[in-house]
């Protein structure tokens, strides 16, 4: 198996102190078995097309190809609230949705992990910024994202972070992802979330002296 190529400035990936949730857990079972599939010698066929298949419904309405729906699909125990209309998504199912879009759209094209566990957005985010030959621009991306005011919105931005971190080959924990997007559904915890990837970001950062800030870890290695 191809392990992650890194990149010579962007530091190894870091650990951070949050924990995943069921939800999160759920989430990274499922892309850790797309990935390992889809980069097997010789891949996996039909890892191969579901990948591809789930780049298209990045920013689109969950359900929109229900033969995803092995990967999709939100277990009923992790459903929590569900609005009256089946035609409006539960929180998690966006989420979910998302966060596994977004992975496969990661994971196009390279022969690395992008899934990892432990490293928050800020985490690669910070990472990217020292990869980068054009540092700004990541961190004006980052700044959009911090400043987004609905959840259409903290995706776009999402989807043009997630192509940039693919370019220089950093990870995500895709878990961690759903997680947070869950809560980012929730207008008044969308202040929470985005504040919390700012923190994991300059908490990353070098300090004065070029060497990376101290990070929290967490004390117990996690598989998905």
């Amino acid at each position: 198996m191809t392990t992650a190529t890194e990149q010579p400035n962007a530091g190894p990936p870091r650990r951070s102190g949050r924990r995943r949730e069921a939800l999160g857990d759920h989430v990274a079972r499922v892309v850790v078995a797309l990935q390992e599939q889809a980069l097997r010698q010789p891949p996996r066929p039909e890892a191969v097309s579901t990948l591809a298949r789930l780049r298209r419904g990045v920013g689109r309405t969950p359900g929109f190809d229900y033969t995803l729906a092995t990967h999709l699909a939100v277990p009923d125990d992790l459903l929590g609230f569900r609005p009256p209309d089946d035609a409006i998504p539960a929180d998690t199912e966006y989420a979910v949705h998302d966060a596994i879009t977004l992975f496969a759209l990661h994971q196009q094209s390279r022969s690395e992990r992008m899934h990892t566990n432990g490293q928050g957005l800020g985490q690669a985010l910070a990472r990217l910024a020292r990869a980068s030959t054009g540092p700004e621009g990541v961190r004006r991306r980052f700044a959009a994202l911090g400043t987004a005011s609905t959840y259409p919105e903290s995706i776009y931005h999402l989807r043009s972070l997630v192509t940039m971190l693919r370019e220089h080959q950093i990870p995500l924990d895709y878990g961690l992802i759903a997680d947070d997007l869950r809560k980012l559904r929730k207008p008044e915890r969308r202040p929470d979330i985005q504040a919390i990837w700012g923190r994991e970001y300059f908490r990353s950062q070098p300090n004065e002296n070029g060497t990376d800030q101290p990070a929290t870890t967490n004390p117990e290695e996690r598989s998905a």
